[in-house]
């Protein structure tokens, strides 16, 4: 009986949106290293191709490279899919071929590098004839991305399939394994592919079901030298032993260091310290650039390395140590790796190596040599620490768990809580990350101090994403109870102080030390990135947003200057957050990107659900429906499996704001009522204030004022904390819309004054659309028509394109004459007048009467009266089938 586990066939890289889906232009050259899914980026391009004939060859290495061959084997099933007989087996039949006749075609030529040289060469030419002509046929060429490409295929357009992220990796176990693997197991074999997708589906393939269920540990290493070999292929055939010893030394010189690159001269000296020719020529499987020289391939590096006998890596590595100068600490590394140095001698120079990884290298070798346990223990949770601080947060935790292997004294053990619980806190549950950092201050409340401060305030941290402000109360209270721990730090007690008189409403207190903590970053001897991103912070909960702007691009520069790449995404959320706030929405929109990407490369779940919200509410007003729903549904998958409350109520926040502006603001005001509402299910308690307007807004619009009218009064009172600079104008905006119309007018005319204090084209713009709504419906037309033609302008400045087309809508009902896009509409529809076409795309979305009538603030009787008219005029009988002639006018995207 086997014990590995059946993997179900499927796709090789799980992406929501496959690259062949982007392809613009005639020809395209498909490249990629091994293993990462150049076959299945050519399968996917032939089934989403459905406009004629796929025409699919592929290179058989098996075959000799007869002269031509390839060419004919092209040329024979062009012919069979277009009927039509090649005219020769020449280049200028395959030309020909490809350019005749006007049907859409596609071909597809995988391994194009092992044709011969004859049927590369006109390939090649046939290619370049298409990039230069108009013709219907499209050309997919696939090549290795390991060596570079033939010079027959140069100058033409590169498409390179990038290896997985990791949710993408997770996704593609999760569908091949039934979602039956377990979640630790899951992420040692997502960190073990780097993204290969065939090495990914490879490791799982290895394990036995009770491996994939995390019941029995699975093998080590993950990956091995056999299963390393088996992905490269043949990648690594036909190599002299010149040759595999210089991929082999550059492989050794580049080992755990994020910087591949190795230095030319270095790699050559070495090979003439183990008696090797030094003026082999390279191989193609390396690159130079500026005397240095790198794999083409990670994959192929860790190949070689791993498949290397164990004795010639140690005389690699004693090669290298040779000829690196004299102190250099990389040397000692070396030695360290090929077994002739203590771990206390590397111990000693590892704070000293270039870069995080190598630290990390460094301690966890030195702990391998240890044979005392504490010792061990201790140099574990050091290289746990390098680890974590550069973006390896898995590795911090399998270096972790090794850590416990030896018994450790309590500051160490305290230490070690301490990393654990800060990488739970931004890549797992924060309630469990919060019971480790609690521990840890327990732990080094004695012994260590500042390490017990830190710890207290990383329990803060979690008790405030988890939206447990008892909690956050609770862990300040510990740190404040450390004795020595900032006594000589006042950034840090304002900062524990402030936090604490805001969460108890002393708000005159909390924004004077805030506002001190806030100020501390430009202070020049303030370079900790963390002690910077407090600052940020500080300054998002005084409403400073310049300040916050500033602070959060200090903590990435720092953190790049310092190689903290764990501070990155959080800088970057941070910059998000500040961007958003002061309405800079595209802008939020970058940093979020970037930070979400980040994050995933950190390992960071919790960070990235947290950008996903950022990059929802940026959608959210740009109109992009789909965008918004996945942004969403990512940031509440993590949000509610790791218990973030402020990722989910940013989350839902995004989701409801996307409803307002799509017109349907009873969806809108049933997802935002528990959010707002005092109750179990209100959101989080430093973020439910800042959807408030919104929900007002829908509320109102949905017939349903009475529920808003309390938390109005809150959000009044929390505005005078001066948080938010919209607030006070907003304020002013919802007690307009609850006002009556003696009142009304007047409140609104306040708040747009208001908006002119404050920074942010779309909350002034959905001010004077309501305005301008209210007006309308008073037949104060031209007074409507200003504040709707100024709130048009302030929406297409920042991009909310659903909100720009509610506000044309408006306009072309108060009878002006707009230009500019709208979202749907066909010829069908163009005896419509304004105000029908808004009812029609209303009614086809499934609105009754009386919610066309609250959105678009009417009467019932009014609505009853237009769709009258606009059945008699499409000649429909019943709301079915003016649903499927809005649909159609939807697709063909005409406008009437």
């Amino acid at each position: 009986m086997s014990g590995q586990t059946t993997v179900t066939p499927g796709p090789a890289p799980h992406r929501a949106k496959a690259p062949a889906d982007r392809l613009d232009g005639a020809v395209h050259v498909v490249t990629g290293e091994p293993g990462c899914g150049r076959t299945w980026f050519l399968e996917r391009a032939a089934r989403s191709f459905a406009d004629g004939p796929v025409v699919r060859v592929r290179a058989d290495p098996a075959c000799p490279a007869v002269p031509g061959s390839g060419l004919r084997t092209l040329l024979r099933a062009l012919g069979d899919a277009t009927g039509r007989a090649p005219a020769g087996g020449s280049g200028q039949a395959l030309l020909g071929m490809l350019s005749a006749g006007s049907r859409p075609l596609l071909v597809c030529v995988d391994d194009a590098h092992l044709w011969d040289p004859l049927s590369r060469t006109a390939l090649g030419d046939a290619a370049r004839h298409l990039r230069r002509t108009t013709t219907a046929a499209r050309l997919l060429l696939t090549v290795p991305g390991h060596r570079p490409p033939a010079p027959e295929f140069a100058g033409l357009p590169v498409t390179r399939v990038d290896p997985l992220t990791p949710p993408e990796a997770a996704a593609l176990l999760d569908e091949v394994t039934g979602g039956a693997v377990d979640g630790g197991v899951r992420d040692d074999i997502v960190d073990a592919a780097e993204g290969v997708p065939a090495l990914l589906l490879a490791l799982v393939r290895r394990l036995s079901p009770a491996q994939v269920r995390g019941d029995r540990p699975p093998p080590r290493p993950l990956p091995g030298a056999e299963v390393l070999a088996d992905v490269a292929g043949g990648c690594l055939d036909g190599l002299t032993p010149g040759h595999r010893d210089l991929l082999l030394t550059v492989a050794a010189a580049a080992r755990d260091d994020e910087d591949t690159a190795v230095d030319r001269g270095l790699a050559l000296r070495a090979m003439a310290h183990l008696g090797q020719d030094s003026a082999v020529p390279l191989p193609d499987l390396l690159a130079t650039a500026d005397d240095e020289v790198r794999f083409h391939s990670e994959l192929l590096r860790r190949t070689v390395y791993a498949g290397a006998p164990e004795e010639r890596r140690r005389a690699v590595h004693l090669a290298l140590a040779g000829e690196l100068a004299e102190g250099d600490p990389r040397a000692l590394l070396h030695r360290a790796w090929a077994g002739v140095v203590r771990g206390r001698e590397l111990e000693t120079v590892a704070g000293d190596l270039p870069s995080r990884r190598l630290r990390c290298a460094a301690y966890a070798r030195a702990a391998e040599l240890s044979d005392d346990g504490p010792q061990r223990a201790e140099r574990y949770t050091a290289a746990a620490g390098q680890a974590l601080l550069g973006g390896r947060s898995h590795q911090a935790l399998r270096l972790l768990d090794a850590a416990r292997t030896g018994a450790a004294p309590a500051v160490v053990r305290g230490r070690a809580a301490l990393l654990r619980g800060t990488t739970v806190l931004h890549d797992g549950p924060v309630d469990e990350a919060q019971a480790s950092l609690l521990h840890a201050t327990t732990l080094l409340a004695a012994r260590s101090p500042a390490d017990a401060g830190t710890a207290a305030l990383a329990a803060c941290d979690a008790a405030w994403a988890a939206g447990d402000p008892a909690g956050c109360l609770a862990a300040l209270e510990r740190c404040g109870r450390i004795e020595g721990h900032d006594a000589q730090d006042g950034f840090r007690a304002d900062y524990r102080l402030g936090l604490r008189a805001l969460l108890e409403a002393r708000f005159e207190e909390a924004a004077a030390r805030l506002r001190r903590v806030a100020r501390h970053d430009d202070s020049e001897s303030c370079g900790d990135p963390e002690d910077i991103l407090r600052a940020a912070a500080a300054a998002l909960m005084l409403g400073d947003l310049a300040g916050a702007r500033r602070a959060g691009a200090r903590a990435l520069a720092a953190a790049r200057t310092l190689d903290t790449v764990a501070a990155v995404p959080r800088a970057r959320e941070y910059l998000a957050y500040a961007e958003l706030r002061a309405g800079r929405h595209a802008l939020a929109r970058t940093h979020a990107e970037e930070g979400l990407r980040a994050a995933h490369r950190a390992g960071q779940r919790n960070t990235a659900a947290h950008q996903h919200a950022v990059l929802a509410l940026a959608a959210s007003i740009e109109g992009e429906t789909e965008l918004v729903a996945g942004h969403v549904a990512a940031a509440l998958g993590t949000a509610r499996r790791h218990g973030l409350a402020q990722a989910a109520t940013l989350a839902e926040w995004a989701a409801a704001r996307a409803d307002l502006g799509r017109g349907r603001p009873q969806e809108a005001a049933d997802r935002l009522g528990p959010l707002v509402r005092p109750g179990a299910r209100r959101g989080h308690f430093a973020l439910w204030m800042l959807a408030v307007p919104c929900y007002v807004e829908a509320a109102v619009s949905a017939g349903q004022p009475e529920g808003a009218r309390s938390v109005v009064e809150e959000f009044a009172r929390w505005a005078l904390f001066g948080a938010d600079p919209q607030a006070p104008a907003q304020l002013l905006r919802c007690r307009a819309l609850l006002a009556p119309p003696d009142r009304a007018d007047a409140l609104y005319g306040q708040a747009v004054d208001l908006h002119d204090t404050a920074d942010g084209d779309f909350e002034r713009a959905r001010t004077e659309l309501l305005h301008g709504k209210w007006l309308r419906r008073r037949r104060r037309l031209r007074e409507a028509r200003d504040r709707l033609g100024a709130a048009l302008v302030g929406f297409e400045r920042c991009g909310a394109r659903a909100w720009a087309e509610q506000t044309r809508d408006e306009l072309r009902a108060n009878g002006a004459e707009v230009s500019g896009p709208r979202t749907a509409g066909s010829a069908d529809l163009s005896g419509l007048t304004p105000q029908q076409l808004r009812i029609a795309r209303r009614v086809a979305e499934g609105a009754t009467n009386r919610e066309v009538a609250l959105t678009l603030s009417v009467s019932t009787r009014t609505v009853d009266y237009h769709l009258r008219k606009v059945f008699a005029t499409l000649g429909v009988r019943s709301r079915l089938e003016l649903a499927r002639l809005v649909e159609r006018a939807e697709k063909t995207g005409a406008h009437p």
